[in-house]
Parts: structure tokens; sequence; C-alpha cells
């Protein structure tokens, strides 16, 4: 008898397989498959210029015989600081094939940020943008970085925008002091020139790294996942067992995700090699551009977060764009109001596939079906190969029955093997082969999985355990309110009490106790916010989930310059 039921099995589209165990590979196989395979077709498309397949297989060979030859060896770990690029796409092709570790770096972490990721890691190399020289270069004497490879965006252009971006940047003074003179800051020529390739034949698939992913830093110092080469492939055949419509060769893929954030680079690069798909590049979210591109470029596959589809669904002109060419919309990193869901498929004819993920699980692990049975709310089943089950969230154990609330865990072969250099931090969420989130949630009869909130976010007021996201997506029904998030804060009398911070849509106004009031007809009396503030914006990460810890963190740092040590529950304010 199984240890788990499998009723989302059922749920499956047909030509979905039941199970799935990929044969583990290095991850430079899935473009060198597709080099074979589409040699003329165009993998990369940035601006003027068109990378193809063969051309980007080459490029990679080359860059990762240039890393060797500065010595990289196996398994050290390069950084790679830059946005989404051809430059960054081809190094991360080539720190792979060249044996190395991709230690991804979101170019608008602070000095703290960086110099823990980059001593946690024990990085040699960092391959960044230029502009980018300026917050790395007071930083030298804490990086254990030796050598620095400097590219700019026109490196990834044509002519003759390349000529023309040097010189606007140029006139308008944006062109970075780098020495190129020194030794060990090199241009990105030095990784990119040469005819001879190299591909690393050592490649252990399931014990060699092909990345650390850095995680946890909105919950304290961020941690790095130990991402295999046979996880990171089995994530790409999983997502690609999930999605049987993408047929392989034909597909136009958005590459607006950050590749620096595992999601972006599993569902949009990942998935688009394997499919011998074409990846149309933008190094930052502009709606505008995207609108543009769409008209185009006729893209198929749109990955995505609800701030960038939210985002498009504002523009004033959307009318005029021709948006039928998508077909696949694969949303994650946050939950989705429903009303948007629908109001997108009504312009794109597009249905948006709601999924979930982490990034100790490299980091699909759910979605919802892409023509068979999608529940507003649901992050779907588990992917082929994944079995999930919700337990005791204190007590772990036995499977829960459908319906009841815990935490949810998670096994497959797309799992991390751990926390970098942390074997304290790893054995609690690995246990016994399964990967305990931290996520509470529930599954229901049909085998569809519901997150309510993450453990660290649940509110305790006067007893009650409150959800922050039930009462987060009570905010977002109001037709005034564009964000709201809902954060426990500290009170004497109760333990916590909920405090929403909420933005308007342009030109509307509320007062506290609008909120407040709306929130009394849909919820229970203990979950209505105490506290309401109204705000221009609200924190987020690059791929639009609201950071919750930032928020509790400025009202503690409030209360704490106040000399308050606890808010007082004092209902008379909420007007």
């Amino acid at each position: 008898m199984p240890d788990i039921m499998r009723p989302w099995l059922a749920h499956y589209d047909p030509e979905v397989p039941h199970s799935l165990t990929p044969a583990p590979k290095p991850m430079h196989f899935l473009l060198e498959e597709a080099a074979k395979r589409w040699p003329d077709r165009p993998a990369l498309i940035f601006q003027n210029l068109s990378i193809t397949y063969a051309r980007l297989n080459r490029l990679s060979a080359v860059l990762a015989a240039n890393l060797r030859r500065h010595g990289l060896k196996r398994g050290d770990r390069v950084a790679i600081m830059l946005p989404n690029t051809p430059q960054g796409v081809i190094a991360y092709w080539g720190v792979l094939r060249a044996g190395g570790t991709v230690v991804f770096t979101n170019p608008l972490y602070m000095e703290s940020e960086i110099v823990h990721q980059f001593q946690d890691s024990r990085a040699r190399f960092l391959i960044l943008l230029d502009l980018l020289w300026p917050k790395i270069e007071p930083l030298r004497d804490k990086l254990p970085i030796e050598k620095y490879f400097i590219t700019s965006i026109s490196d990834g252009l044509r002519f003759p925008l390349d000529i023309l971006y040097r010189l606007r940047n140029w006139r308008e003074g944006k062109t970075p002091d780098v020495p190129t003179g020194d030794s060990k800051v090199l241009p990105w020529s030095t990784l990119a020139r040469g005819f001879s390739g190299y591909t690393c034949d050592k490649i252990i698939p399931e014990k060699d790294l092909a990345l650390l992913q850095y995680t946890g830093g909105t919950t304290g110092l961020a941690k790095g996942c130990m991402i295999s080469h046979a996880n990171l492939c089995a994530n790409a055949s999983q997502c690609e067992a999930m999605l049987p419509g993408l047929a392989v060769g034909h597909q136009i893929f958005l590459g607006v995700l950050p590749f620096f954030h595992i999601y972006g680079l599993t569902v949009c690069l990942n998935l688009a090699t394997a499919k011998g798909a074409t990846q149309i590049l933008f190094p930052r979210f502009v709606p505008g551009d995207l609108l543009k591109a769409i008209q185009k470029h006729k893209p198929t596959a749109f990955p995505g977060a609800p701030s960038v589809y939210i985002s498009l669904m504002q523009q004033k002109n959307i009318a005029a764009f021709d948006l039928s060419s998508i077909k696949y919309c694969v949303s994650g990193s946050a939950p989705m109001p429903v009303d948007w869901f629908e109001q997108f498929r009504k312009v794109t004819g597009a249905r948006i596939c709601e999924g979930y993920g982490l990034s100790e699980a490299s980091p699909v692990t759910h979605i919802n079906p892409v023509d068979g049975m999608a529940k507003n709310g649901s992050i779907g089943v588990p992917v082929p190969g994944t079995d999930a089950k919700i337990v005791d969230q204190d007590l772990g154990g036995p499977p829960l029955p459908p319906g009841k609330m815990g935490e949810l865990v998670i096994r497959g072969p797309q799992v991390m093997a751990g926390y970098f250099m942390r074997p304290d931090e790893t054995a609690d969420v690995l246990r016994n082969g399964w990967l305990y989130t931290g996520d509470i949630a529930y599954m229901d009869e049909d085998g569809y999985f519901f997150i309510k909130d993450r453990k660290k976010d649940l509110i305790i007021s006067a007893g009650y355990n409150i959800y922050p996201r039930e009462i987060d997506e009570v905010l977002h029904q109001h037709p005034k309110i564009l964000e709201a998030v809902a954060v426990g804060v500290p009170c004497d009398a109760r333990g916590e009490v909920v405090k929403a911070f909420v933005v308007l849509k342009d030109g509307e106004t509320m007062t506290k106790a609008e909120v407040i009031g709306f929130c009394r007809q849909k919820l229970a009396g203990y979950k209505v916010p105490r506290h309401v503030e109204f705000r221009e914006s609200l924190p987020k990460t690059m791929v639009g989930k609201v950071l919750r810890r930032a928020l509790r963190a400025e009202e503690a740092e409030r209360a704490s310059a106040c000399g308050v040590p606890h808010v007082v529950d004092d209902t008379s304010s909420e007007g």
C-alpha cells in the first residue's frame, strides 16, 4: 500500500504521464541537444541581436574554455550579476559546461547582501554589468572574488545600436569608471573571444552542483540552496510534462522574469531551451516595451508573476495591441486575485495556470492543469514525479485528511541536496526524504492544494490563528484597492493584531473606516484589521512578492523609535 494517496493523478491532462523518472544528465546537455535539433533556430532575441542555438552553443563553449584558462576548476563558484541579456545566458551555460557552479546575484542587492552572498558562497569569479561596478568596487577588500569580468549592455547589441547605446551613456554621464588596466578586472571580450571550446566530461549530475540559489533573505540571512544538475534537469522535464501543448521547436517565450530568480531561470530559460524555443529577453520590465514586443514577435508562452500580468492589464492603451498569440501563461511567486485572472483571459484569450514552487525545489512542485479542471485560489496539483502531503505543522507525522490545515511537505527529484555549509538548517527542512516547505496549506478531495500562509507569517491574536492571505484576498475584492497586504503587529492586549497596508488605484480615495467596514462584512471579527495604513507602493521582491517581513520590521523600528514596545489595541483609531 502506498505511503500516501495521490488523488491528483485523476485530474492530470490526458497527455501528462502519471509517473516521471528523468534520466540524470548535465544541464548543458539541454543546450547541446537543442543546437543539434534546431541549429538555425533563434535561441535568443535581444533588441537588434538574434543568436541561433548553434551559435549560443558555440559561444558558451568558448566562454567555458576561457574560464578554465583563468583557473576555474570543477565545483568552483562563479557569481553572475546581470539582468536578462545575451551575456547572462551565455555565461550561465558557459559556467555549467566548464564544470562550475552558478551563483546568481540580484543586481539590486545592497552592500550587506552582496558581501554575505559572496563570502558565504566563496565565489572565485564575478561576471557583472559595468553599471554595477560602482556598487562592487568599494567592497573589493571584503569579497573573495579573484577576478572580475565586466560587460556592458552594448556587448549584447549589434551595429548601430551598440554604438548608439555607448554614445548615449557617454552624453548622459552614465559611463562608469572601470579600471580595465587592473589585472583582476577584465573586459567581457576576455571570456567571449577565441575559437576553441571546452566541455567538462566529469560532471556527475546527481552530485555536482549546477546552482547555489540564495533564499531566505526576507526571513534572516540568505542560505544557498544546493541545486544539482539532476535537480534542474528533472524540473525542466516535469514542467515539459505538465505543458504538453508546448510543441517542441515552435514556441516563442517572453523572458521577462529575471533569470537570477530561480522561477525565471527554470520556467523561462531552462524550459525554453528544452523545447527549442526562442527567448525574447528583457533586462527589465517596462509594460509599454513588453506590449510592443508581443505585437512584433507574437510569443506563445508568457511565464510571469501576478504583478507583471496586472501591470499589463492596467495599461490604458492595451486595446491597441494584439495579444492573441499568447497561448500559455504560468504564474508563480505570489497568489493572483481571481478578478485579474478573468480580465487577462478576456484580453488575451489565454488562461493563466497558477503554480507553486520554492527555491529548495528547483523550484516548481505544483501547477494547475492547462486544459483540465483548474480551481480558483489553488496552486494546482503536484507535477509528475512529485509527491506532496499535509502534515501537522508542529509535529509532522502522517498525512492529514483532505480539508485539514497543516504544513505542506514535498518529495521529488527536483528537491535540493541541502543548504550550503548549513547542516543544522538542512536537517530542519529535509526529514526522511521530505522537504518541509514552511507553508500552511490544505489538500481537497480531488488532490488540489491551497496555500493559506507561511508559518512565519501566521498571526496569533487573542489565541486565534489568523492567516494573512485570507485578509489579503478580501482587501483585493474592493474596487478601489489596487494592492493590499496584512501583517501582524504587537499588541499588549491580544499579543498581535492585524494591520493592513493598502495601495489605492489611481484617482481613488478611501478612509480607514471604509477599509475596516468592508472587511467586517466578509471576515470574522478577530480577523478584521485594527489598523490601516495607506501607501503609494509596497516593498516587493524582483518578481513581485510582497515582503511582509519588511513591513513588520518597519513597524518594530517605528515602535522602538517612539519608545513604545507594543501597539495598543485602540480601535478608536480605525477611522
